[in-house]
């Protein structure tokens, strides 16, 4: 599974730019929204889809193995990650990313881009980013129950403060060795 990334956009790896990665807890809500189908369906959107809403190759009569769908899914999460870091001016936490991530994987890139949401963000009103998930909760027009139980899930990550690692206590020392 995917590991979480320090909290900067990008973070430097054996003094190489490394992206920066969603983590579980993102990656759950997509799975558990999406569901994983192996072979094509039409979403509530009359987008093809299939493995866990992969849409960009699926060619309707074909069959995935469950391996497959999990590779389709980390090349989409790819594009998804790298949307987040470059259209966001605002730091974030894992968490606040990896919703990000997770909304713009469902509505796509180019929504995301031209959306309210992330002007707002760019601003600095996060306390707007919650708001805003939940005005995306319609496909062709039509409001669909799980679209914004999606959204409440992706708000509630959203707002999840990270939990620091506990660092060691160490008791006073004299100085003396």
């Amino acid at each position: 599974m995917l590991m979480e990334e320090s909290k900067e956009a990008a973070s430097f790896k054996n003094g190489a730019l490394a992206a920066r990665r969603i983590n579980e807890a993102g990656l759950a809500i997509i799975k558990e929204f999406e569901g994983l189908v192996l072979t094509p369906y039409q979403c509530p959107g009359r987008v093809w889809t299939i493995g866990y809403g992969h849409t960009r190759t699926v060619k309707p009569g074909m069959v995935i193995t469950p391996g497959q769908a999990e590779q389709l899914l980390l090349d989409d999460l790819r594009l998804a990650e790298r949307a987040v870091s470059r259209s966001v001016e605002v730091p974030l936490n894992d968490n606040q990313f990896s919703a990000l991530v997770a909304f713009v994987f469902n509505v796509g890139i180019g929504n995301f881009g031209r959306s309210t949401l992330l002007r707002l963000l760019n601003r600095g009103w996060y306390e707007q980013v919650p708001a805003q998930l939940s005005r995306w909760n319609r496909a062709s027009g039509e409001v669909y129950g799980g679209l914004a139980r999606r959204r409440a899930a992706e708000a509630r990550l959203w707002n999840t403060p990270e939990v620091e690692p506990e660092r060691p206590v160490f008791p006073e020392t004299t100085g003396r060795a």
